[in-house]
């Protein structure tokens, strides 16, 4: 069976009668029209089927049915009080946290930097970092789960609001001692493609951007698939093959002759860093504060 709900005005009125002593001065203090409250009343009456007013030449009491449905009234109001300025507490602790979702080559490289020159301005700020590959991000953004999302992934659904925050650039790897380190010319996409690759997993902006890039040639199978820029440069080290990775990856590494850079004939690798989000289309707050970071100091890397 249903139940109808009683109108929290109404029962203010009702506890205002009992304090105050008279159904006009309750409404006064509730910033109602007394014929309006007393609608209300009779409307509560007749939805609870029990008499709460006697309504005399000199005014309105309460009945005792009145005086008990007050007592519990209070209580009621009492608890909508509290949900009150609990919501209100939570705005408040709300708008000193920011909740950022970014993926790994963007979080393992550029993230810290951006957080720590935000925290410098906003020591109270309370920061969440979420990371995951920028498919899962894009998908965390779309169902309000962080306020900001950073992105590698070649494009933005639609529906979020995106800007560009940086450049970054994918380079084939490998070791010094392998065939590749010592060719005299350029490889081409072609055998590119038919080399079996230490990559990273389906969903990840660096695996899409690969992907994208030659989605016309006929491809080998992934020698390794790997969750994070870091796993995939280690495996390389290892030996364990040639990798297509971003050059904020490996910057350290080809500086100190541990990898060598292979170039490929014609083969575009470069990709925009992006900063995602819903609404509003204006950001506003920390979020901003963070994006405008992010781009000042979101500078391409080149190995």
């Amino acid at each position: 069976m249903s139940r109808s709900w009683p109108d929290l005005a109404v029962l203010a009125v009702l506890v205002g009668v009992d304090d105050l002593g008279s159904l006009g001065a309750a409404a006064r203090r509730e910033g109602m029209a007394q014929p309006n409250a007393s609608r209300a009343v009779r409307r509560l009456e007749s939805e609870l089927g029990v008499a709460l007013l006697r309504r005399g030449a000199r005014g309105s009491a309460l009945t005792p049915q009145g005086t008990v449905v007050v007592h519990w009234a209070r209580e009621v109001l009492a608890d909508a009080g509290r949900l009150l300025d609990a919501a209100q507490a939570l705005r408040g602790a709300r708008r000193h946290e920011l909740a950022v979702s970014a993926s790994m080559t963007v979080a393992e490289h550029l993230v810290p930097a951006w957080l720590g020159e935000l925290r410098r301005h906003h020591e109270d700020l309370r920061i969440h970092l979420l990371v995951h590959n920028s498919t899962q991000v894009l998908e965390q953004v779309e169902a309000g789960g962080c306020d900001i999302g950073f992105v590698e992934s070649p494009s933005v659904p639609r529906g979020l609001h995106s800007c560009t925050v940086g450049r970054d650039r994918l380079v084939v790897v490998v070791t010094p001692d392998h065939p590749w380190a010592r060719r005299r010319r350029p490889l081409r996409p072609d055998e590119l493609a038919a080399t079996p690759l230490v990559v990273r997993e389906p969903g990840s902006g660096t695996r899409t951007t690969l992907d994208d890039a030659l989605r016309d040639l006929r491809r080998a199978e992934p020698l390794l698939e790997l969750a994070s820029g870091a796993a995939v440069r280690a495996s390389v080290l290892a030996g364990v093959g040639p990798a297509v990775v971003s050059v904020l990856a490996v910057r350290e590494q080809v500086e100190a002759g541990a990898l060598r850079v292979v170039e490929v004939e014609g083969l575009t690798l470069d990709r925009r860093l992006r900063a995602v989000w819903r609404e509003p289309r204006r950001l506003t707050g920390p979020a901003a504060e963070l994006v405008a970071t992010a781009r000042r100091l979101g500078q391409p890397l080149k190995a």
